[in-house]
């Protein structure tokens, strides 16, 4: 106890020459065009250069510092301008400031007596992602990741059709239906198997050819689920499907949520952008009428992993009373200040992370206009690589996109003017 636990002067040090060396390796040369993707390497080969084993006595610095920029030009670098693989959208400098304060910070999203500026933070952005949806009020929380967005939208749905779900389980309900399309994203069926509904009771809505959900399927497999003695009780329609880029048909699949009465929710992981560009927002035209909405801000606007937003239209108390447990350690009753600004019992989890930061310090620097201008460039590219693809030979364009993700094909030489 008589020493320090650590040596302050040395670690600020090592922190200086790491953060030069993140800023030279990952950000500089991270979305440099003329320096490579990724230093790709087979597992072995890695394993041997990185030298993962972890040992009984410490390294000194200078070792560590250069393990640091192993680490970083081993890896892949997101953020270039040639890496478009899955649905990365760059490195955004102010949104990357923010996680590094956060890092720093080290707190959690629980209490207000812990983290009462992201507290609030958190309150005003949510409000402005709702107003953007269409809503005057309501609720919502950060999650970590869309997935986990949708399957937080199953639960409440659940929870707001069965109170009783939350203490007797699913043994003591009727077996549950729940619909989606067939291009939706596979957390809908992740989701299911996790909360006890089963897979086999989610039901895989017909797409037209674009990949959009067909109205008239739906109501056919919630009226098939009825007949089997199935209760459906929740529909999930996608903004921006995973492969083909589709929006389905809001308004129309709310009429059939509001005549069977069953929980409506938007997979608006990708799409739900769109909504800040006066020119693209009517591709979500009717989701102001959804009960829920996940929406990734990470994937398009450039934020950064992880920031996923679970909205919610609800004004009562949905969340709290279905994921509430009310830790008596953690959450008290008679603090010193309002303990309504205590979110953490609105989630299954304990420990959170702050989301919110990053999107807030994006928004501030660029403004709604400057987010709209950054969605608007992203269709404007995907426009363009539209129209490359159809004056290339050797490749064919299989679907108009919509969206960012645009499909195509490569088509052998051989196998060129056949059908099929």
């Amino acid at each position: 106890l008589e020493h320090p636990g650590l040596d302050k002067a040395a670690g600020e040090e090592f922190l200086r020459e790491t953060l030069q060396i993140l800023l030279d390796e990952a950000v500089r040369k991270g979305t440099d065009v003329t320096q490579k993707v990724c230093e790709w390497k087979e597992p072995e080969e890695l394993r041997e250069l990185l030298d993962l084993e972890l040992r009984n006595h410490g390294e000194k610095p200078e070792r560590l510092l250069e393990r640091c920029r192993d680490v970083i030009n081993l890896s892949v670098r997101t953020g270039h301008p040639r890496f478009f693989n899955q649905l990365f959208s760059g490195l955004d400098h102010h949104a990357l400031a923010g996680r590094f304060i956060t890092e720093a910070l080290n707190t959690s999203q629980y209490t207000y007596e812990i983290a009462p500026v992201f507290v609030l933070m958190e309150e005003v952005v949510l409000a402005k992602l709702r107003e953007l949806v269409g809503w005057s009020s309501g609720d919502g929380i950060f999650a970590p990741g869309g997935s986990i967005s949708n399957m937080y939208a199953m639960n409440v749905a659940r929870f707001h059709r069965f109170p009783e779900s939350r203490r007797k389980g699913n043994w003591a309900l009727p077996r549950l239906a729940l619909f989606t399309s067939q291009e939706s994203h596979y957390s809908i069926q992740k989701g299911a198997a996790f909360l006890g509904i089963g897979t086999d009771n989610v039901h895989l809505v017909g797409t037209d050819p674009g990949g959009k959900m067909v109205p008239e399927e739906l109501e056919r497999e919630i009226q098939r689920a009825k007949a089997e003695g199935a209760e459906p009780f929740f529909v999930c329609a996608t903004c921006g499907t995973t492969v083909l880029g589709a929006f389905d048909p809001l308004g129309s699949i709310a009429d059939i949520c509001q005549r069977h009465g069953l929980w409506f929710h938007v997979d608006a992981a990708w799409g739900g952008s769109a909504l800040l560009s006066p020119k693209h927002r009517h591709l979500l035209a009717g989701i102001e009428r959804a009960d829920s909405v996940a929406w990734n801000p990470h994937k398009m606007l450039g934020v950064g992993l992880q920031c996923s937003a679970f909205l919610l239209r609800d004004t009562s108390g949905l969340l709290q009373r279905c994921h509430g447990a009310g830790a008596t350690y953690l959450f008290q009753p008679d603090k010193f200040y309002d303990v309504t600004y205590d979110t953490g019992d609105k989630t299954p989890q304990c420990g959170r992370r702050v989301d919110c930061l990053k999107l807030w310090l994006l928004w501030k620097a660029l403004g709604t206009q400057g987010l709209a201008r950054r969605v608007e460039r992203a269709f404007a590219v995907t426009r363009y690589l539209a129209q490359e693809v159809k004056r290339r030979e050797g490749f064919q364009l299989v679907v108009e996109p919509e969206f960012i993700n645009l499909c195509f094909w490569f088509v052998p030489p051989s196998l060129r003017g056949r059908e099929g």
